[in-house]
């Protein structure tokens, strides 16, 4: 009994370093954007997701540095092939996919994630959060469209519609939804 005990007390306390270890946490982000990139609803050039949701809280939860290292792995993870990355209808697979139509946005993901843990390391009360998160979103969606712009469509107009303005209020929906999880779970825990 007491052995089993100690043996349980010596599991947990692995569990629990494992748990605050940073690298944990990077890998975690780094999933849970995986998951939520097959959560699609597919429209060309570039579909919708739930990615820049997961990129934003990495940085808000993770840090700068962190969050944009999940990200990172993230890429480095699809670009050697794993299927973790949304599914599109140009049919890209691996490394190919940063130079399809979605590239601008992914490479921007460690970025934004480093700018919206940046900014929240400085300031963690609700409008700087908020602000940093659109922040995050604006800066994926700008990436985006200058690349649909420079190497895909050659109008602006049409590539503002298309890579930009389309996702106008599903960016709105998911930074509500971001604050309300980051701040749910920031309160739940202190």
């Amino acid at each position: 009994m007491i052995q089993e005990s100690v043996k349980n007390s010596k599991l947990l306390k692995t569990f629990n370093l494992v748990k605050s270890s940073s690298l944990f946490w990077i890998i975690t982000f780094t999933f849970l954007t995986a998951v939520a990139a097959q959560i699609t609803i597919p429209i060309k050039p570039v579909p919708f997701t739930l990615q820049t949701m997961m990129v934003v809280l990495a940085g808000a939860f993770l840090g700068a540095r962190n969050g944009a290292y999940s990200q990172l792995l993230y890429l480095a993870l699809g670009s050697v092939g794993l299927p973790i990355f949304a599914q599109t209808p140009d049919g890209l697979v691996g490394f190919a996919r940063l130079f399809g139509p979605t590239g601008g946005y992914l490479l921007a993901f460690p970025v934004a994630a480093y700018l919206t843990g940046y900014v929240i390391e400085k300031n963690k009360s609700y409008i700087p959060v908020v602000l940093a998160m659109f922040a995050g979103n604006a800066l994926i969606i700008l990436s985006g469209m200058s690349f649909l712009y420079t190497f895909y469509v050659r109008d602006f107009s049409e590539a503002f519609k298309l890579g930009a303005v389309i996702f106008s209020v599903w960016t709105v929906a998911k930074v509500i939804a971001s604050a309300s999880i980051y701040f749910g779970i920031k309160k739940s825990i202190k």
